[in-house]
């Protein structure tokens, strides 16, 4: 497929001169796909696929890094925001919709007693943090994954610039499926843990009992158990990884996923403790707009009605499947690791030294959206993806394959790159599963 990617890089030329490192998202940067085959800017989107601002259309699985779940322009959300803007976005009071959502949530959500509206998952958690330490009287925090640019996990990581050094004193990562590791911090640290917050699950599966653990090992030492499904929050299951995997925790942080694309987070949780959010000062402006609660209301109706997860994990159970036939097919095996859960899977590439291979993922890349496929670390499935899609997507991963087979067997990759490969712009603890930020 012959494509311009003319307006692509003139916008990120102009880009440069205005926006600090060109982008709002890290994950969306340039330079984590293939720079130079890879397009920069997206106009428009229709169902699974979308179109770059040079006219170049692809099926798209980043889906915005996983708000997207219904699909682009979905008429049913489309229809629920349009009726609303016509009465307003916004008002000086409060709107309907912030309990009408909050009680479709407590229908869906295991923990879900009580909720409070914000618009990033940082802001969730960061409130989740906050009410767990007003709750338990105590200051330290247990983390496991990823949870946002605030101060008080950005410190646990090594992207730390501009965070006061004493914040790094009360976080304290703990290893996913090592539950001794969790043990530890409670020993060294008896009595001043408030919370664990962590991703249920991401790239690597649970063990078996291993939630159930970390449940014990909180509510023994007193501790509030947050689990932020942020990403895994409407895909596994309609009510999240801990329908799914039937562990409810204290406190839960939903956002993608929840609006089919609108800019809308929540916590959750069970009424004694969110009850103390009366004392905490979480305030914002835009808690109660009204868009996005009309679209979540919309799309959870929805996912409820024509049970929308079973088609991520149809459509998933195809593309991840077929994936790792392709890969098996190739003798890729050693390079190319398929992981996760159908709904979100990742394609990851290892280096000989067990680094990430950038270089032959950005090979990968480059041949797949050659072929009108837009993929990323995560991909995610949508109710707008069809058969056909998937198809299509396995045609496009059976050339990317050969031709990584040829680079491989040449050894240069390099010689079969048109554009520079991706780069690793953000490392976390070594104890985080991946996350998209």
């Amino acid at each position: 497929m012959k494509r311009s990617l003319a307006k692509s890089f003139a916008y990120w030329k102009r880009a440069l001169t205005v926006i600090p490192g060109g982008t709002q998202t890290l994950s969306k940067g340039p330079n984590m796909f293939t720079f130079g085959v890879y397009p920069i800017y997206l106009d428009h989107g229709q169902g699974s696929h979308v179109w770059d601002v040079d006219g170049n259309e692809y099926i798209d699985y980043p889906l915005a890094l996983g708000p997207v779940t219904l699909g682009y322009n979905y008429p049913a959300t489309v229809r629920a925001v349009c009726d609303q803007m016509k009465k307003g976005s916004t008002f000086s009071l409060m709107n309907v919709l912030e309990v009408e959502v909050a009680e479709l949530l407590r229908e869906c959500i295991p923990c879900a007693d009580m909720s409070r509206f914000a618009k990033n998952g940082a802001d969730a958690t960061s409130a989740a943090v906050r009410l767990s330490r007003i709750y338990t009287g105590r200051e330290h925090v247990a983390v496991c994954g990823y949870h946002g640019w605030h101060d008080w996990y950005i410190a646990s990581t090594e992207h730390d610039l501009g965070v006061p050094r004493a914040m790094k004193e009360l976080i304290h990562p703990f290893t996913y499926n090592d539950p001794a590791s969790l043990e530890k911090i409670f020993a060294e640290h008896p009595r001043r843990i408030a919370a664990v917050i962590m991703e249920p699950v991401s790239v690597e599966l649970p063990q078996p009992g291993f939630l159930a653990r970390v449940k014990q090992i909180a509510r023994k030492n007193g501790a509030v158990l947050i689990f932020d499904e942020i990403v895994t929050g409407f895909r596994l299951a309609l009510g999240g990884a801990q329908e799914y995997y039937g562990i409810t925790p204290d406190l839960a942080t939903f956002g993608k996923g929840m609006a089919n694309g609108l800019p809308i987070s929540v916590l959750v949780g069970r009424r004694q403790i969110m009850k103390e959010a009366c004392r905490m000062f979480f305030s914002t402006t835009y808690g109660g707009e009204t868009l996005s609660l009309a679209a979540a209301r919309s799309t959870i109706s929805l996912m409820r009605q024509k049970r929308v997860q079973d088609r991520f994990w149809k459509m998933g159970d195809l593309l991840k499947n077929g994936t790792q036939a392709l890969v098996d097919e190739h003798r890729l095996g050693q390079w190319i690791k398929v992981k996760g859960l159908s709904p979100k899977f990742w394609i990851d590439f290892v280096a000989p030294d067990g680094s990430e291979y950038n270089e032959l993922k950005g090979l990968f890349f480059q041949e797949t959206v050659s072929r009108g496929v837009l993929i990323g670390g995560l991909q995610y499935m949508s109710f707008s993806h069809t058969p056909q899609d998937i198809k299509k997507t396995l045609a496009a991963f059976e050339a990317a394959c050969g031709v990584c087979c040829k680079a491989l067997k040449d050894g240069n990759i390099k010689k079969y790159l048109s554009g520079m490969p991706p780069q690793n712009v953000f490392k976390r603890h070594k104890s985080d599963t991946e996350g998209d930020l």
